[in-house]
């Protein structure tokens, strides 16, 4: 006869075997959920100015402050396997030796929307928020040191995770070049990309060409565009130059 531990270890065996094939069997699945992305990615303006272009900088040089409009329908992207879906926007420019040298791409904006069966995941978004009149902003705010930040919240009643309406954005992180300069580089765009971080299953990354029941996405590139002269530190109001990863530091070290 099998000893208590034989039988255990059988039982074990049968019970992985039967998880890995349930998950297996649900990564594959998603290939019938039909996805249909589009969105509209719009700049609004854009500004180079020389300066510290990060609280944390230790040098003066130039950087680039982009404002853009953002009307995304990402939410077939969401199915019965998605947890979260990291979605950030690049801006890519010529280099000064565009023959020699490929071109830049920098993100300038990010944010991580998760699924509605995630109620309680802490960077619950809603865009536009009613609360904010339409800007963009997590649902939770930071605490003074020492504090526990709140546990998230769930999606409103009819909100629809993946559903994108920005106007006038600020970025999250300003645009600089290894050179130090970047006013008046040309052939610039912006342009939307997102990962689909699933529960079970390989990570899946933007598409814009069809596969089977996946179309690739439709529009989420700006049109091209050349970075403005640099504008003087007096011209400008410092409060147009924020950030929004900035003013969120802002926020804890006040705290």
């Amino acid at each position: 006869m099998h000893s208590t531990f034989n039988r255990i270890q059988n039982v074990f065996g049968y019970f992985t075997s039967v998880a890995f094939a349930v998950a297996a069997a649900i990564a594959i699945s998603v290939i019938l959920s039909p996805q249909t992305p589009s969105a509209s990615l719009e700049l609004q303006n854009v500004r180079v100015i020389k300066g510290r272009p990060h609280y944390y900088s230790t040098k003066r040089e130039e950087y680039a402050h982009i404002t853009f409009d953002l009307d995304a329908d990402l939410s077939t992207l969401f199915n019965w396997n998605t947890k979260q879906i990291f979605l950030y926007i690049t801006a890519t420019y010529a280099s000064p030796s565009p023959a020699t040298v490929p071109p830049s791409e920098v993100v300038i904006w990010d944010a991580i929307i998760p699924a509605d069966n995630a109620p309680l995941h802490p960077n619950t978004w809603v865009h536009p928020d009613p609360k904010t009149k339409g800007k963009a902003k997590p649902k939770f705010k930071a605490k003074s040191k020492g504090k526990k930040l709140p546990a998230g919240k769930p999606y409103p009643a009819g909100a629809q995770p993946g559903i994108l309406r920005l106007d006038n954005q600020k970025p999250k992180y300003q645009i600089t070049d290894a050179s130090g300069k970047i006013a008046e580089r040309g052939n610039a765009t912006l342009t939307l990309h997102w990962n689909v971080q699933p529960y079970v299953g390989l990570l899946t990354w933007t598409n814009t060409a069809t596969y089977g029941r996946w179309s690739g996405l439709k529009g989420g590139r700006s049109k091209a565009f050349d970075f403005p002269a640099l504008l003087s530190a007096e011209n400008v109001k410092k409060e147009d130059l924020k950030t929004d990863k900035g003013a969120e530091a802002h926020r804890l070290m006040a705290g």
